[in-house]
């Protein structure tokens, strides 16, 4: 597991790179392929529910789930690239927002707090914690803000299986459910500056 999303992060970081306007979404994904497969993996998106391609690209209002294509990218673009890599039976699932370019400073500042409110979740993951606690600790900081907190898309286990229990809420919530020593599961907070 941990090898598997070694690679993972390591492959997100490169992708970061590629990051500048007129880059297309398709020559990231064609790079993110060819860096899985050198490192001995599969991109586990391909073909996963249908999905035609190797990473999930989401650019600007696309919450998550992009489907990379030949729209270049543009300055002042901000661009989630989410990689998930297949590894030796386990499967290791990572995603960042990178800026393109010259990004105003209201796009700035809601990445920023946006990853301010994935370490506040991760904070208060250890064995026998109340899951719920993530998305109290999330929303705590976000409203601060006044950013909304799309409550639609979940973060999720992840191991020998893609997706799988326990579901992970970003919003408050009451759902039952306690950490358990070993999990491993995705925290994947989604803010907006307008509605959700």
């Amino acid at each position: 597991m941990r090898a598997a999303c070694e690679l993972a992060a390591r492959v997100l970081e490169n992708a970061g790179t590629l990051v500048r306007p007129s880059m297309t979404t398709n020559e990231i994904d064609k790079a993110v392929h060819q860096m899985i497969i050198d490192y001995g993996a599969y991109p586990s998106p391909l073909g996963y529910g249908g999905f035609p391609k190797s990473v999930c690209t989401s650019v600007n209002e696309c919450m998550c789930h992009g489907i990379p294509d030949c729209r270049q990218l543009q300055d002042g673009d901000i661009i989630n690239i989410d990689v998930t890599v297949y590894l030796n039976g386990y499967h290791g699932d990572t995603s960042k927002t990178f800026l393109c370019g010259n990004v105003d400073d209201a796009t700035k500042r809601l990445v920023k707090v946006t990853e301010e409110c994935l370490e506040r979740g991760i904070a208060v993951c250890k064995d026998g914690a109340l899951f719920r606690k993530i998305g109290k600790r999330i929303s705590e900081h976000a409203e601060k803000f006044g950013y909304g907190i799309v409550d639609r898309f979940v973060g999720h286990g992840v191991g020998t299986v893609f997706h799988s229990e326990p579901l992970i809420f970003h919003h408050r919530n009451e759902k039952p459910g306690s950490m358990v020593e070993g999990q491993t599961f995705t925290i994947e907070p989604i803010l907006t500056l307008g509605t959700t």
